[in-house]
């Protein structure tokens, strides 16, 4: 009938209403959420390395120090090549450095960790090459050789494996070799002190026997045979003196370390400050 179908068609217009109403909303609605700001993350915290300290390490001790480490090449050169006058007064002056370095690092407060690391260096350096040199020359006897070199090759692999387990990370072979990276503490024992001493005076005093030879010869002799065996002594008491002493390397920390650091800076001001 024509009412009833009108009746259907005046529906229609407001179910349509209706229906887009709800959709209206529940777009609007989505859109509200999409809008909205996604809730806070837990902050990622990063691991932040410590900034590794470094120390001057141009400083006149280990200037002195270093030219000592270039001068014992020079001096097993000379010995091989018979110029005990040369090699001698190298090695004097090697002595002199030696003794020079320390006091000035002392009284001026210029000690460094590479300091500490290179000083003893030079000092095997200069015994390792003279030994070796003067034992092919037959001025020294082999059983010395072998006991000297033997304590400092054990010394050297022990330097390796603690700086290597000190050294703070990244562990990179230029980190390795960046002395103004402090990590390890070498300390001598007194008898290794003692020991380096009487090593350089054996070492001088058999580069100077060509040079005294008609002057007292078989009283010098006997007496540098008794040297000879009383280096050997001390050589052995030495090296086991750091297998038993717990202070002879000591492992720095971070805090000692920046420590070091702070009054090294502190010390550099005060005499930039009384020099103005």
């Amino acid at each position: 009938m024509p009412w009833q179908s009108s009746s259907v068609n005046r529906n229609i217009p407001s179910e349509l209403f209706r229906t887009t109403k709800i959709s209206i909303r529940g777009f609007a609605e989505l859109k509200d959420k999409d809008t909205q700001s996604p809730p806070p993350r837990a902050p990622f915290r990063k691991r932040i390395l410590p900034a590794p300290l470094h120390e001057n390490i141009y400083t006149l001790p280990n200037i002195l120090t270093f030219s000592r480490l270039l001068a014992a090449p020079a001096i097993g050169y000379l010995i091989l090549h018979d110029s005990p006058q040369w090699a001698l007064g190298l090695f004097i002056y090697a002595g002199i450095t030696d003794l020079l370095d320390g006091y000035i690092a002392r009284k001026y407060s210029l000690q460094t960790v590479v300091g500490s690391v290179i000083d003893p260096m030079a000092d095997k350096a200069l015994m390792t090459i003279a030994t070796i040199t003067l034992a092919i020359q037959g001025a020294l006897p082999v059983y010395l050789a072998v006991v000297i070199l033997g304590r400092d090759v054990g010394l050297a692999i022990s330097a390796i494996y603690y700086r290597y387990i000190s050294l703070p990370p990244p562990k990179t072979f230029a980190r390795y070799w960046d002395f103004s990276l402090p990590s390890a503490e070498v300390r001598p024992t007194e008898i290794s002190k003692w020991n380096t001493f009487f090593q350089l005076a054996l070492i001088g005093w058999t580069m100077g026997m060509p040079l005294l030879k008609g002057s007292g010869g078989l009283e010098l002799e006997a007496a540098l045979v008794g040297m000879q065996y009383f280096v050997t002594a001390t050589t052995v008491w030495s090296g086991l003196s750091y297998v038993f002493n717990k202070d002879a390397v000591r492992i720095l920390s971070k805090e000692e370390a920046k420590v070091k650091e702070l009054e090294r800076k502190g010390m550099k001001s005060g005499e930039g400050g009384g020099q103005a």
